[in-house]
Order: C-alpha cells, then sequence, then structure tokens
C-alpha cells in the first residue's frame, strides 16, 4: 500500500482570518492526504520545524496579509538550515505579479480564491511523491 501525501498547511504571521486554510485542509483530508495543520499564527521556524518532524511531502501556506514574499522567503531559508528538500506551495489573495517573485524565492505554485478545490486536489494527487514538487516549478493558471 501506498503511503499516504502529508501535508503542513500553515498559516503564517498575524492574520488571524483561517477559513481558506481549514478548507483546504479539509478538502485534501476527504481526498485521503494526511493533514496536519499548524493553526493560526504560525511562527515561520515553527512551520519549518513542524515539517521536518512530521516528515511532511508538502508545506501549503495560507496567506492573506501581502507579506508572502518575505514570509516564503524567510520558510525557504529555515528549511535550508535543516537540510529540509521540502516544496512549498502558497495559496491566499497573492496577486499575479507577485508569481514570478515567489516562483524565484522556491514556491512551487500559487493557487487562489479562483482555484477550484477540485483542481487543487488533482494537482496534488498527480504529484505522488515529494521530488514531483520540486523544479521545474509549476504555477496554477488563474483558471485552474
Amino acid at each position: 500500500m501506498e503511503r499516504k501525501i502529508r501535508v503542513l498547511v500553515g498559516k503564517p504571521g498575524l492574520d488571524g482570518h483561517d477559513r481558506g486554510a481549514r478548507v483546504i485542509a479539509a478538502a485534501l483530508r476527504d481526498a485521503g492526504m494526511e493533514v496536519i495543520y499548524t493553526g493560526l499564527r504560525a511562527s515561520v521556524p515553527a512551520i519549518a520545524a513542524a515539517a521536518v518532524q512530521e516528515d511532511v511531502d508538502v508545506i501549503g501556506l495560507s496567506i492573506l496579509s501581502g507579506a508572502h514574499e518575505g514570509i516564503c522567503r524567510r520558510l525557504m531559508t529555515e528549511l535550508k538550515q535543516r537540510k529540509a528538500e521540502i516544496p512549498v506551495v502558497v495559496g491566499g489573495i497573492i496577486p499575479a505579479v507577485d508569481h514570478d517573485a515567489l516562483r524565484a524565492v522556491g514556491v512551487g505554485a500559487v493557487f487562489g480564491p479562483e482555484s477550484s478545490l477540485a483542481a487543487v486536489v488533482a494537482r496534488w494527487r498527480r504529484r505522488r511523491r515529494r521530488r514531483e514538487f520540486l523544479p521545474p516549478a509549476w504555477i496554477t493558471p488563474p483558471s485552474a
């Protein structure tokens, strides 16, 4: 039996709106994935530590604050310091003009409010192994 995809859903920073993170976590869980949710206001070092400790296949961040580039840059640094090659995807309110900057820091995918739950689950299911989330980076087009 193949191991379930293990996902850590993180809600970094001071933003207190976690409805999207909870909806995604539930959709991934309903699709048969193991989901670890950090809860609100998780620090970037705590997210990185939990991801390593839980041996997750991917980290999904929910960011609505506008601080997505800085948070992702710090998370990539934290993962590198831990010698962890864990792909990161981001969801939330991320302007399209910022997608390339996120890709440049190592984010594998960006999902916005226009991304259907079915499309998100399907995209994650197609990548069964951790390395399949790593480069070449893929960005979800707005219509997916």
